[in-house]
């Protein structure tokens, strides 16, 4: 069973829960010099899904549920030193209608965690599947002049959820939203980025057209596979950098930062693994040399840098079929790591990731719910939820309020 990492609303009269949900987001912890945690964050199973926790039981207000909103006294520390500004801003409204979130098919889970981050419902709208396959989408409630955001990350099924996000936002743009804002957890095609051989195309600047053209005035994406993706877009585009969620659960564990190795699994990654390690007590780097002969097919052909004794920790945007980082796993024992720890935002898990990922080379596979969690879960898994950090940039974004303050 996978390990979840659960979202907590603390109440007023509850300062230990607090404490855990300012653990999730701790950054303060992640440049000490040695590397030991003050708090270990809440990790909870439920079921193999990613769950909202109350602190209390809901009260109901007609018959409806109503969520407690957060409080300024209640948001993570790295938010709540990034927000002082705003409390003499009186602008700030977070009971305003004028926001409204709404959520695809792809990862309801996840658009609901977000809404109870913010203290809000998800917007009521209907999509189904006519019997030809067809997606049809209808608002069920009036979004003429509002901040719109839809969450629909575009995994698997790619085609699938990506069409239905454009049917959202065209959807809106026909109800006369002011703006509409894709949320996009995980962009798929995102690696077409460029060409490689002759005649191919680049699919990740045409779905960013295809999105502009539907009638989006922004983008909010988690980790993008290449930085240049932002460029192919023609409108605004916020970049969240899931890393924070990530390093301050790597800060629970027991290990000493002298130990401690990161490992980009190609060339490519050198510059993420390279920002992931200096939040690491500036650990060192090593990179693994791979020669790809296909697509989803790789083969490792050497180390550079020295693991021996070390705890390994690989670093990556996501995880596909798991070959490259399986292999890479493998080269690092064989190099004498003592232990591998696999790190990424993007679960995809195309088969055979799960046999690949469960083979016994890694200590523990940490992946977030960008893309809901897998149905065939393994002992290794732990899934951590970013729906704190997706909330409060959705919140900055409507605010007209910095983002990048946020990971400072």
């Amino acid at each position: 069973m996978a390990s979840i990492a659960a979202l907590t609303l603390p109440s007023s009269s509850s300062s230990s829960l607090a404490l855990s949900l300012s653990s999730l987001f701790a950054v303060g912890s992640l440049d000490h010099g040695a590397f030991v945690p003050n708090v270990s964050p809440s990790r909870m199973c439920y079921n193999g899904r990613v769950r909202c926790d109350l602190s209390e039981s809901l009260k109901h207000v007609n018959g409806k549920p109503v969520l407690p909103v957060v409080t300024e006294r209640t948001l993570p520390k790295f938010l709540e030193s990034a927000r002082m500004d705003r409390r003499v801003d009186r602008r700030v409204d977070r009971t305003s209608t004028r926001l409204k979130l709404f959520s695809g098919s792809a990862n309801r889970l996840l658009s609901q965690e977000i809404a109870c981050y913010m203290g809000l419902e998800l917007g009521k709208i209907n999509i189904k599947r006519f019997a030809d396959g067809e997606i049809y989408v209808q608002l069920q409630e009036s979004v003429r002049g509002c901040d719109v955001f839809l969450v629909q990350p575009t995994c698997p099924p790619a085609n699938e959820n990506l069409m239905e996000l454009l049917i959202m936002i065209d959807a809106c743009r026909r109800a006369s939203a002011k703006n509409i804002t894709a949320v996009i957890p995980y962009f798929g095609y995102a690696r077409a980025d460029r060409k490689t051989q002759g005649r191919e195309s680049i699919a990740a600047k045409l779905v960013a057209n295809i999105i502009t053209e539907a009638g989006a005035n922004r983008v909010l994406a988690c980790d993008l596979h290449s930085g240049q993706s932002m460029g192919y877009f023609d409108i605004p585009v916020d970049h969240i950098n899931c890393h924070p969620v990530i390093l301050d659960y790597l800060a629970s564990k027991r290990v000493c930062s002298s130990d401690l190795v990161v490992v980009s699994p190609d060339v490519g990654g050198v510059a993420r693994a390279r920002a992931f390690a200096k939040k690491l007590s500036d650990a060192p780097l090593a990179i693994v040399d791979k020669r790809r002969h296909g697509h989803n097919v790789a083969e490792v052909m050497n180390l550079i840098g020295d693991v021996k004794g070390k705890v390994a920790v690989m670093v990556d945007d996501m995880i596909d079929t798991a070959g490259t980082i399986t292999k890479g796993a493998e080269l690092l024992h064989q190099e004498g790591a003592r232990e591998v720890y696999a790190c990424c935002t993007h679960a995809v898990f195309s088969p055979p990731a799960i046999e690949k990922l469960s083979s016994g080379c890694f200590q523990e596979v940490i992946v977030t719910n960008t893309i809901p969690a897998p149905q065939s879960h393994f002992p290794q898994l732990t899934v951590l939820s970013v729906a704190n950090l997706m909330g409060e940039t959705i919140w900055r974004v409507h605010d007209d309020c910095s983002v990048s303050s946020i990971f400072q």
